[in-house]
């Protein structure tokens, strides 16, 4: 996975692109990049560094690593084509006897390129990266040096076409998505007794197609018509959710600023599974990877299921180039459902951005969501010791906080609800950013089967990051701090709250050549376990940037 996952970000550094963007509320979309100039930034390096660990709790122990490291940050910007992607490999080295040496990789990616200039562009989005996870089915932000027996790594990808074309006065839009996200996570994933079972893998699909006019072209008002269709195989107990869909909608123009959308349709929507095999005493079999065996033979059970209309009604208000607001409340899913998005700019400096959602899906295709609305100019925030990805990707924008992302691992499927907010700004050449968020998860697994224990179970997530850097004297420096508290909706299992902050510093020696220094301190408390995690890490080494 970690071989794939490199040749991805190497081929979409190579042909990838921006990310379309939004209309006024009618389906219509713009090529960031056809309007742009060719902009190009590759920054390939190799790093060298010596860790000293020092595990506070539990024990007390010291533990030394020699780091070798190479990646590269790109971002990349053409007419019709662009990239964002930051990826990292590194082995470390242990010098103790009672530690192991241990390699990865971590990284996002997040591009397109166009085969049909301004109609037909082809997107693809990649993630790597590692959290502590608990039998609770909580994941943490939590910086690691050596793998140990909480470690989880979480890849996924996706790719697809879009199609953005124009019929007279009929704006057309279609894109379809197939994804993949897969969890490499410690023996621990079944926990018999208590019936948690941490997500697998899963394949999803999705579609969509919408046929649109703007208001004035021809008629008074805005009108479309559109349909979907989703889908996500979890390889856990073959779960299945399926979602399809047909709408039409109105915009009505109330002033030159803002107007009101409201559409009405019918949809249709199942989750299913099978269950586990039983043995003759009735209990659920698990294999030697520590999963519940699929019966596949058994009948399919059905866990929710939701057919008839849906409606919503909200506004869109864009006052200028730099503010735009979109709100929308409507009925989905049988219950009320409420999500929108606030972007402003109150200068080039500064960005402010709440991101608002609302989804019924698996970890999976939760994942792939995000990764496809995120920008083509991002910048990812990593430890400067361990190297993983602890925060938002900046400028962040909807819900692309992997502690959101990632809070919750279970593998059933999930009404997911949330809220992201950031802020970032510069200040001459330095740039501070700080993002919060919720993610509220509501699981749903069919009764009679093992996984019946997480229906209606409840798991949330808070979560903030911020961080500085920029130069100082004849270098550069960074500081960044997180702090995530995930709430399991199972009583007995408890809270569990991650945080730590760290620094880094590097200095010029010759040409490309760069010494760096770095601290960073963690901790985890979970009330499930009372060995506490407390660690403190400082670095020592030389990098050089090609």
């Amino acid at each position: 996975m970690a071989r794939l996952f490199a040749l991805l970000a190497t081929v979409l550094a190579l042909c990838a692109a921006p990310a379309a963007a939004q209309g006024y509320g009618n389906g219509e979309r713009e090529e960031e990049g056809a309007s742009a100039v060719d902009r190009t930034r590759i920054d390939p390096y190799i790093e060298a560094s010596q860790i000293f660990t020092w595990q506070l709790s539990p024990g007390d122990d010291v533990v030394t690593y020699t780091q070798v490291a190479a990646g590269v940050d790109a971002q990349l910007r053409g007419r019709n084509s662009g990239a964002a992607v930051s990826v990292r490999y590194e082995r470390n080295f242990a010098w103790d006897d009672n530690a192991r040496d241990t390699d990865r990789i971590t990284g996002i990616a997040r591009a397109y390129t166009a085969i049909i200039p301004r109609t037909l562009q082809v997107e693809a989005g990649a993630l790597a990266s590692r959290t502590r996870t608990a039998g609770t089915g909580g994941s943490v932000i939590a910086p690691i040096i050596g793998d140990d027996d909480t470690t989880t790594k979480t890849y996924s990808l996706y790719a697809g076409p879009t199609l953005t074309t124009r019929v007279e006065d009929v704006q057309i839009d279609a894109n379809y998505r197939i994804g993949y996200t897969r969890i490499d996570g410690p023996d621990f994933v079944t926990l018999q007794g208590d019936e948690v079972d941490l997500f697998d893998e899963s394949v999803s699909h999705s579609a969509m197609v919408r046929a649109a006019t703007s208001p004035g072209m021809p008629f008074p008002v805005g009108v479309g018509a559109g349909a979907g269709f989703y889908q996500e195989d979890i390889d856990n107990l073959d779960q299945r959710v399926r979602d399809a869909y047909v709408r039409g909608d109105v915009t009505i123009p109330v002033s030159r600023t803002l107007a009101i959308v409201a559409g009405a349709g019918v949809e249709d929507v199942e989750v299913s599974s099978r269950d586990a095999i039983r043995d003759v005493d009735g209990n659920p079999v698990i294999g030697s990877n520590g999963r519940y065996l699929v019966d596949k033979s058994s009948p399919r059970r059905i866990a929710y299921e939701a057919d008839g209309l849906i409606w919503d009604v909200g506004v869109i208000w864009r006052p200028s180039s730099r503010t735009q607001l979109q709100a929308t409340f409507g009925r989905r899913y049988d219950s009320d459902t409420f999500y929108g998005s606030f972007n402003w700019q109150p200068s080039s400096r500064s960005n402010v951005s709440i991101g608002v959602y609302d989804s019924l899906q698996g970890f999976g295709g939760r994942v792939n969501d995000a990764l496809a609305t995120l920008p083509t100019d991002f910048d990812v925030l990593r430890d400067p010791v361990s190297g993983d990805i602890t925060g938002c990707t900046s400028p962040t924008v909807g819900s692309n906080c992997l502690a959101g992302l990632l809070g919750s691992v279970r593998s059933s499927v999930f009404r997911g609800r949330g809220v992201v907010a950031s802020y970032s700004h510069r200040v001459g050449l330095m740039t501070a950013g700080i993002a919060a968020g919720y993610d509220n998860r509501k699981f749903i697994a069919a009764q009679g089967t093992v996984l019946a224990a997480a229906n209606d179970v409840v798991d949330e997530s808070y979560y903030v990051t911020a961080g500085v850097s920029g130069p100082i004297w004849e270098g550069s420096f960074s500081v960044n701090t997180f702090g995530s508290w995930f709430d399991s909706g199972v009583g007995e299992f408890g809270d569990t709250f991650s945080y730590g902050s760290s620094a880094s510093y590097y200095q010029s020696i010759w040409q490309n050549l760069s010494a760096r220094a770095a601290v960073s301190i963690y901790a985890v408390d979970s009330e499930l376990s009372e060995a506490d995690i407390r660690a403190a890490t400082a670095l020592l080494g030389l990098r050089y940037d090609f």
